[in-house]
């Protein structure tokens, strides 16, 4: 389950675009940063994305993915242009297809390789999408089949865009626009696929006008009531109106790390007692095995785009980083699996993480402060700094981030409990990391 936000000028604080997002998925399922570079290829050869392979493009552009492990498309990324793109995972009334086809990954980073504008991708994956269609597990431990829905952002535009099978429509943002794991466009698109009009007058969808729900004809509302994706969209669009007018990317940062309406204000408030789900995301007993395992914030304006960059999860718990295309990844260990790597940045930050979930409140308390105070900087001094220097000014808020993850590592387990935490919540926890081969909590 994931949660994806936009807000475009004149919501924003610096008349750009911010764009954010939680990828959310099984606790040991490690994301990794990847800067792929732009490169060339011979026109139609072949391409081998995570299950399928299709005709390559001559040239494609230079991209920084957000990738589960396992997988070789993206939840989240950025290219050299200024486009982002975030997907979510959607259940409809019509299956989802098992059989092996371009996955919602695939798509995103297949999008931002290929367009050099928001409007473009999307162009880019509703073609994609009819003409080899999308389907084949994504799941990591656990069977997950779903179809797809995605914000596509550049500085000036910004798009939803939803599917069902090789169905598709798209809205264009005006202003501030949320997106969860629901169904969310209604009877005004503005495009659908043209076999999804043709399919919506068969049925007898259409009314006089020729129009019809789309959410409301295909979401599936027995699905929903575990997701609450209609819940997570409500509760991010009320925390960007919080903001409109001045959001920037600290504040897109905070919102990714809601707990929800229930937390807020409640000095006690653990992971174990969310009821549903939340934008910030921690995996617990039952259904809810999945988490915030990597986040990405935007600032783009026009001819400059400044990435914030978690690499790892639980972002009420993480740092995010400046990336710029112009000055590259900084080194940041070895790429993860799904296996304890003290090495990997990702499962560095799991020290600090399942160590705090053991007695939340205070340990999360001992380091927000630190946290606020290093991004702020980080913001400001990427802002002021001159293009000579921006290498530099990088590299720098990496290092300082590594070492406050260094000193949290340590505060965190030399910090006594002193709550009491639910036994089921400690053992759903303690299975996954004995699977993972996990040290340090």
């Amino acid at each position: 389950m994931c949660d994806t936000l936009v807000g475009l000028s004149p919501a924003t604080a610096n008349g750009g675009a911010v764009f954010g997002k939680n990828s959310d998925r099984e606790r040991n399922e490690a994301q990794f940063l990847e800067l792929v570079p732009r490169a060339r290829h011979a026109p139609g050869g072949p391409l081998k994305a995570t299950y399928i392979e299709i005709p390559q493009v001559a040239e494609t552009h230079a991209c920084l993915l957000s990738r589960p492990f396992w997988m070789w498309g993206a939840e989240m990324g950025a290219n050299e242009h200024g486009v982002v793109i975030g997907n979510e995972a959607v259940h409809a009334r019509v299956p989802a297809q098992r059989r092996r086809a371009l996955i919602g990954m695939d798509l995103v980073r297949l999008g931002l390789e290929r367009a050099a504008t928001a409007r473009d991708a999307v162009e880019v994956i509703t073609a994609l999408l009819e003409r080899h269609g999308q389907g084949g597990d994504c799941g990591h431990l656990g069977r997950f089949y779903y179809h797809n829905s995605f914000i596509v952002a550049d500085a000036a535009e910004a798009y939803v865009l939803e599917t069902v099978g090789r169905w598709w429509v798209v809205e264009q943002v005006r202003g501030l626009r949320a997106l969860s794991n629901a169904l969310s466009i209604g009877d005004a698109p503005d495009a659908l696929s043209p076999a999804l009009a043709a399919h919506a007058r068969a049925e007898g969808w259409t009314d006089a006008q020729g129009r019809f729900d789309f959410a409301g004809r295909l979401l599936d509302e027995e699905r929903d009531a575990v997701s609450r994706g209609r819940m997570r969209c409500a509760r991010g669009q009320a925390l960007l109106e919080r903001r409109r007018g001045r959001l920037d990317a600290l504040g897109m940062m905070a919102i990714l790390r809601d707990h929800g309406e229930a937390a807020e204000g409640d000095a006690a408030w653990h992971p174990a007692r969310t009821v549903g789900r939340s934008i910030c995301m921690h995996a617990a007993e039952g259904p809810r095995r999945s988490q915030s395992v990597g986040s990405l914030v935007s600032d783009l304006r026009p001819g400059r785009a400044v990435h914030w960059v978690t690499g790892t999860s639980a972002p009420c718990l993480s740092l995010f980083k400046p990336f710029l295309f112009e000055t590259g990844l900084p080194p940041h260990g070895p790429r993860p699996t799904d296996r304890f790597d003290p090495k990997s940045l990702w499962w560095r930050h799991e020290q600090v993480h399942r160590a705090t979930l053991r007695d939340y409140a205070p340990r999360a308390a001992a380091i927000a402060a630190e946290r606020d105070a290093l991004e702020a900087r980080f913001v400001a001094r990427i802002e002021a700094c001159p293009a000579s220097d921006r290498a530099e000014a990088v590299s720098q808020c990496w290092r300082e981030a590594d070492e406050a993850e260094a000193r949290w590592r340590a505060a965190v387990a030399a910090r006594p409990r002193q709550t009491s935490v639910p036994a089921a919540f400690l053992r759903s926890w303690g299975r996954l990391n004995q699977v993972a081969g996990f040290e340090g909590a």
